[in-house]
């Protein structure tokens, strides 16, 4: 039996550790524990807070709107609140906090708050939403200003498989029917996406993507349906995509990642052709053509209980699956050529091709982060070449002779077995890092890992 336990001192300890904001107040509303990370989320001292009321830290907040005050009244946990305020030096600060009263033998003592710092998100997600709104009213004299979307004709294969696919998908661009386009990251699911607007008759109005695993849940609903003034503390009236997108398409990445009480909405929608705002009771119709993707199996995505299977049916109407890198390798000297001329024109240089040694790796190598992947190990090589060609010496150390094929770099095996094990461990996992372009959900996705164990093993990495 260890002789271990949980002093208070320990608990305090452990409360500072953690990685989100921990707000207590006792039953009066006086802060009783404040800890470093929730200080730092603030910008206030740790001595500023504690022993003073939380309407006086924070006077922007009243009683009805502060999730901790609104706690204390209810004696109800509240979960995943948006809360926007300002602290008493008149910085904005936005949060998602998870609430819950504190009581002792059936007494009201205090309430516990554990909250996550979303204000640069929330940030960048209203610039995006009111640049998509400027771009809108600018009508016709923003079209110049619009990034030019790929077309079918920019698509470089010579595969089979691929090339039917596209086949498939000219010939749906005519239609208003829902598009999930399936395949693994690197693949070109929105450069096909995008292909699909550009040949329709849809091709003048707007193209938005939102990528549902790159926002946290509680965000996403107001990105896509808007938001009116008073629906949560801080929100304003505020269109969403579906809006923005007016009679355009709008592109939703990895769905599977959206809520499934989000995903319920989303079917209505499809179904109705109305939206309503976050907070408000007027119905919006709608005409937006929904084209989705996964970059997983969507029967498995259904059978887990991360994919509604009545909104997989509805955006299945057409679906596309695009072969991965391994399996088209036969793509791989048009690709090359391709990035090579890409490269060339923006760095000025003159490299005609590469050599038979890198050829051969190239063939033998799976491009588990494949078309992309390929691209950015070529403009890395362009960094590095000064001949007309690029040799094994310009390519990163996986892809070297005796390097790892499964994508993992050159491994000591001299080195006693535990500290083996963490090499390789982490070789894999800055792989996988930079094969999904640095997003952990994706990372953890293809490792096999819960997100939260990849985030512990990044830390112990660059620590």
């Amino acid at each position: 039996m260890s002789d271990f336990f949980l002093n208070e001192g320990i608990l305090r300890e452990i409360l500072h550790s953690i990685d989100e904001g921990i707000h207590v107040v006792n039953a009066e509303g006086v802060t009783v524990f404040y800890n470093d990370v929730a200080s730092r989320l603030d910008n206030l001292a740790v001595e500023e807070v504690l022993g003073t009321h939380v309407l006086e830290v924070f006077p922007s907040l009243t009683p009805k709107t502060s999730t901790l005050l609104k706690v204390l009244e209810t004696q109800e946990s509240i979960r995943n609140q948006q809360q926007t305020y300002t602290n008493r030096y008149g910085k904005r600060i936005v949060t998602m906090n998870t609430t819950r009263p504190l009581k002792m033998g059936g007494r009201l003592i205090g309430a516990l708050e554990v909250s996550k710092d979303i204000t640069r998100i929330q940030e960048l997600s209203e610039q995006v939403i009111d640049l998509q709104t400027r771009m809108r009213e600018t009508g016709g004299k923003g079209k110049e200003q619009r990034p030019a979307l790929y077309r079918f004709e920019q698509i470089v294969t010579q595969d089979p498989v691929l090339l039917q696919q596209i086949r498939r998908a000219e010939k749906a661009a005519s239609t208003r029917s829902p598009v999930l386009v399936v395949g693994e990251t690197g693949t070109g699911k929105e450069l096909m996406v995008q292909s699909i607007h550009t040949r329709s008759p849809r091709r003048d109005q707007p193209f938005i993507a939102q990528n549902c695993a790159a926002i946290p849940s509680s965000l996403l609903e107001g990105i896509l349906f808007g938001t009116v003034k008073g629906a949560f503390t801080g929100a304003e009236d505020r269109p969403g995509l579906f809006e923005l997108a007016g009679n355009g398409s709008l592109f939703l990445d990895e769905i599977q990642a959206m809520p499934i009480d989000l995903q319920a909405k989303l079917l209505r929608v499809l179904e109705d052709r109305v939206i309503r705002r976050v907070g408000d009771v007027q119905m919006r119709p709608v005409d937006v053509r929904i084209l989705a993707a996964m970059n997983e199996d969507p029967e498995k995505s259904v059978k887990e209980g991360r994919l509604r299977e009545d909104l997989y049916y509805r955006i299945h109407v057409l679906r596309l699956q695009l072969p991965p890198l391994r399996e088209r390798k036969g793509d791989i000297p048009l690709l090359t050529r391709y990035f090579l001329k890409k490269y060339n024109y923006r760095f000025e240089r003159l490299v005609t091709g590469i050599s038979p040694e890198v050829e051969k790796r190239f063939h033998q190598y799976d491009w588990p982060g494949n078309v992309r992947e390929l691209e950015h190990t070529i403009e890395g090589a362009m960094n590095l070449v000064e001949g007309d060609r690029i040799d094994l010496e310009h390519l990163p150390r996986y892809l070297e002779p005796g390097g790892d094929s499964g994508g993992g770099d050159f491994i000591d095996h001299d080195l006693p077995l535990p500290r083996l094990v963490a090499q390789f461990e982490e070789k894999v996992i800055r792989k996988a890092m930079d094969a999904c372009d640095g997003n952990i959900r994706q990372a953890a996705i293809r490792l096999g890992v819960p997100r939260q164990t990849l985030q512990y093993k990044l830390r112990k990495c660059r620590g």
